[in-house]
């Protein structure tokens, strides 16, 4: 990257370090069950809402109890249940018409990421009905407030009940961008572990690989403070602690509820301190090719965290410290290859691939300049690289 732009995204991401104390950061409110969601629904005069979910969270029954308890509270819930992984505009405007036909005044994401990604752009919409989605992508672009979000996460990893974004992908170009703004942070969020009793060891293995990934990068980056830290530190620690148990035996209750808990601590970190170059590459990848995002994230982030090389070793160090991954005998370098060694054997046991198949030589160019748009200056990243930089990492992992 040249000196300028070094300049101008090292000056951006001060700025926003600056600011970031002043910003209206908030946590959802927990609730412990559906019916204190049905009571909150009530409690707003609403009689309709728009429930969010994709065909799989019907076909497994998980829509049963909510359904239940909105009916005895006489709640209308009208359902949308074509959200894709990776999430498009087509099906937040499929989504929005539901909701507009009929009424609504709240909306219920019941499922993964993506299907929470999906809400948020319908309230998005909801609140900046003029406004094209992608003119929405990026910062602040929204600043209106949205109709009461409720986001009830099925999967234990994209923390996205916490966050500010929701990320979206161009049905037509197929660009993946995120929308980034404070009043995406849903309002409420149940945290029921079983709930994701029944997911399989695969998605078990990817989500939360993804969780580890919103953790680390939240660690390693410029912008962290004590707080963030220490939510990313509990995350890492809970997931290395109960990854394998879950992927092993997905009834184990209790590590569902660490894997569940370290979502949500992993989700706090990175809403302040934001993420890195995985999550551009990923996103790119997740736009292109329609790649899980937990499963690039996943194989990308043994692959990036090399490519900091010692600007990261340091951190990476206190994070083996901390974790009693080792002791202070071992040095800076011995420590960040130790680490990155226990991810790599994470994603060894859980069966993930070290490749994306899907990547075509001539399309990394584009993509690399994606990735180059979505991180450059807005990721306060360890190190700064341009496109062309960016590049080296899909040649690392295309089959």
């Amino acid at each position: 990257m040249n000196i300028f732009k070094k300049v101008y995204c090292r000056a951006y991401q001060l700025a926003f370090r600056c600011i970031m104390p002043f910003l209206p950061y908030r946590q959802p409110k927990i609730l412990t069950n559906y019916s204190s969601l049905a009571e909150i629904v009530t409690n707003l005069g609403v009689k309709n809402v728009l429930v969010v979910v994709d065909k799989n969270i019907e076909l497994l029954g998980l829509m049963n109890e909510l359904d239940t308890h909105l009916k005895d509270a006489h709640i209308n819930a009208f359902i949308y249940d074509k959200t894709v992984p990776n999430p498009t505009t087509d099906n937040v405007m499929e989504g929005l018409d539901i909701y507009n036909k009929n009424g609504c005044g709240a909306i219920i994401a019941l499922g993964g990421g993506s299907i929470m990604d999906c809400a948020k752009a319908i309230g998005a919409k909801v609140a900046r009905p003029k406004k094209d989605l992608n003119k929405m992508g990026g910062v602040l672009k929204v600043r209106k407030k949205t109709p009461p979000i409720f986001a009830i996460p099925t999967t234990a990893g994209t923390g996205s009940e916490t966050t500010i974004a929701s990320v979206i992908t161009d049905s037509k170009t197929r660009h993946k961008y995120a929308i980034n703004d404070f009043v995406l942070i849903p309002s409420y969020a149940i945290l029921d572990a079983s709930l994701t009793q029944g997911l399989p060891p695969k998605i078990t293995a990817t989500t939360g690989m993804d969780a580890l990934t919103h953790a680390v990068e939240a660690f390693i980056g410029r912008s962290t403070t004590k707080k963030t830290r220490g939510y990313a530190l509990s995350a890492m620690r809970l997931i290395f602690d109960n990854i394998l148990v879950v992927y092993k035996d997905g009834k184990n209750l209790n590590a569902r509820k660490n894997m569940l808990k370290a979502s949500y601590l992993a989700g706090l970190a990175f809403t302040q301190s934001y993420v890195g170059y995985v999550h551009a590459v990923a996103h790119s990848l997740g736009g292109k090719y329609n790649v899980a995002h937990g499963e690039a994230n996943a194989i990308l982030l043994p692959v990036v965290l090399k490519k900091y090389g010692k600007s990261i070793y340091k951190k990476l160090q206190k994070i083996c410290l901390a974790l009693n991954f080792c002791d202070k005998s071992l040095s800076k370098e011995d420590c960040a290859k130790l680490f990155i060694e226990k991810i790599e054997k994470l994603d060894e046991e859980m069966n993930i691939s070290k490749n994306i198949p899907q990547i075509k030589l001539e399309d990394i160019p584009q993509l690399a300049k994606v990735a180059d748009k979505e991180a450059n200056p807005l990721y306060p990243v360890p190190r700064l690289y341009d496109a062309k930089s960016l590049q080296q990492i899909y040649y690392e992992v295309m089959e």
